[in-house]
């Protein structure tokens, strides 16, 4: 797994990024939040516990409003791992699939523990939030995929029927490596959703999510991402149903006033292809962060998903500024999120000035730690 050299960071560029990155992590959030309450309905379940317009603000779930479900949990142990990734290429071992599999490992530990265990130094900071620890519905194929400490890869991929879009959910932060190349973008986020969903459908959908994301941070628009992620994808085996949704989703575009029953068919039986497909189509028709996330989760098919799906793409489209700030108010674990992208950014930014093989800086080790 190589990178490219990075950009040089000016001041203009670090704050742009910054904004990109917090918007990818919280609009994956309040997506994640605005639909996690319709789950498990459908769209004539939705309108009769929500009114005739849906799911329009968000709604009480698991005891409170902002509640976010598996979908964000697992997405802040993908920004910790690839810090940790960054940290541990000091020390020349620089293998980021095994990276992200032992932050995976720790958000399955969070669905195991009562709380965070104080005695685990190598877990850092995240670990030790104690508002992870709230179990969110997590599928079947994550517990399994994480179960034990065995790595599915591409050529021993776990689950290799599934084709759900958890691992697309957890996938933006890929996208925010904007000084690797897209196509190591590409490869990283479908060897690390091979860990939970082996089917190509899955992990493919994960991919051209990522470089999706990847195109959006780097500034182009979300018509010539997709694009970027159609040329990337065509190469590798299994891609038809993944390319074939991603069209499907663009020429939906023309085809009048947008809909639950247009936004229905894109999802179809809620793999994640069709996630994929009905999140990009609700990011390109959306009036607003609002409107579109709204449309995105008003389906009968997993609701939660969608909105993180679509909340990642507006996200890191429009930047931070442009999520509903009433929704952020209320978002469950708002400081976590900001804190953690906040980090994020520095290190992609400046890891040079935090730690090198030469030195470190002792207070990012110990929230980062190389075991």
């Amino acid at each position: 797994m190589g990178v490219t050299t990075g950009a040089v960071w000016g001041r203009a560029e670090q704050q742009d990024y910054r904004s990109r990155v917090r918007g990818t992590l919280l609009g994956v959030a309040v997506g994640d939040a605005l639909g996690g309450p319709a789950d498990a309905l459908s769209l004539a379940g939705i309108r009769a516990a929500y009114g005739d317009e849906g799911l329009v603000d968000l709604a009480p779930g698991h005891g409170r409003r902002g509640c976010v479900t598996h979908h964000t949990q697992l997405t802040l142990f993908t920004v910790d791992g690839l810090i940790r990734a960054q940290v541990r290429r000091d020390t020349g071992a620089w293998h980021p699939p095994t990276d992200l599999h032992r932050a995976y490992l720790r958000w399955a530990a969070t669905q195991r523990d009562w709380g965070p265990d104080e005695r685990r130094a190598e877990d850092g900071w995240l670990a030790r939030e104690e508002w992870l620890y709230a179990r969110r519905d997590p599928a079947r194929a994550l517990l399994i995929g994480f179960g034990d400490r065995t790595m599915g890869t591409l050529e021993y991929p776990k689950n290799p029927d599934e084709r759900g879009p958890e691992a697309v959910a957890r996938s933006a932060p890929f996208g925010l490596l904007v000084g690797w190349e897209p196509q190591l973008v590409v490869q990283l986020a479908v060897e690390c959703a091979a860990q939970t969903h082996g089917h190509p459908v899955a992990y493919l959908s994960a991919g051209a999510y990522a470089v999706i994301v990847h195109a959006l941070a780097r500034g182009d628009s979300l018509d010539g991402a997709v694009q970027r992620a159609l040329a990337l994808l065509t190469a590798r085996p299994g891609h038809r149903p993944v390319c074939d949704a991603l069209r499907h989703a663009l020429g939906a575009v023309r085809q009048g006033v947008p809909t639950p029953a247009r936004v229905e068919e894109l999802a179809g039986d809620g793999t994640a292809d069709g996630l994929l497909a009905a999140s990009v189509y609700c990011a390109l028709v959306g009036e607003d962060v609002r409107h579109g996330l709204c449309l995105a989760v008003n389906q009968s098919g997993p609701s939660a998903a969608a909105g993180a799906l679509t909340g990642g793409l507006l996200g890191a489209l429009h930047g931070e500024t442009a999520l509903p700030p009433a929704w952020l108010a209320e978002l469950e674990g708002r400081p976590t999120l900001l804190e953690l992208a906040d980090d994020f950014a520095m290190e992609m930014t400046q890891g040079p000035a935090l730690h090198g093989p030469a030195g470190a800086s002792p207070g990012w080790l110990a929230r980062y730690p190389r075991a």
